[in-house]
């Protein structure tokens, strides 16, 4: 098996040793995670992470000249986290599709449009329905009453 950079795979742990574990990838190879690339914590020890025969998944940081193989289960746990992020992305998306709309909000009386006519009939009925709101608007500010209160009481 011919492994390439940037692939993930999955192996079992042969050896652990102060500096890092080694992984059997099969068809007798082997690859290496150093300890930097254990986890994305604080290792101090190799053994608090890994176990022998463990089974492991990981990413090929490198392939050596030699044929060592660098691995790094971190950013293999970094891949997945990053997936899972995105599919909890896309499934918020579809339920916020999925929401009621918004209530109804009160707009105040219906208008009848009239669609055609001329020019100056627009204008007229654009002016009426303008100083109805105004009124409407004026009356509230006299009477003390704007409307909407925060502590439910008069101002």
């Amino acid at each position: 098996m011919q492994v390439k950079e940037g692939e993930v795979i999955v192996g079992r742990i042969s050896g652990l040793t102060d500096f890092g574990a080694f992984v059997d990838i099969g068809e007798g190879q082997k690859g290496m995670i150093h300890i930097s690339e254990v986890s994305t914590t604080f290792v101090n020890k190799i053994e608090d992470f890994f176990k022998v025969g463990q089974e492991v998944k990981a990413v090929v940081l490198s392939v050596g000249e030699q044929g060592k193989i660098s691995l790094s289960s971190k950013r293999a746990m970094q891949l997945e986290t990053e997936n899972d992020s995105f599919a909890d992305e896309e499934t918020e998306k579809e339920r916020r599709s999925e929401r009621r709309p918004a209530p109804n909000v009160w707009t105040g009386p219906k208008q009848t449009q009239q669609t055609g006519g001329s020019f100056e009939d627009m204008m007229a009925q654009f002016k009426k329905q303008s100083e109805e709101k105004m009124a409407d608007l004026k009356r509230a500010a006299n009477t003390g009453h704007s409307g909407y209160s925060r502590r439910g009481g008069n101002r």
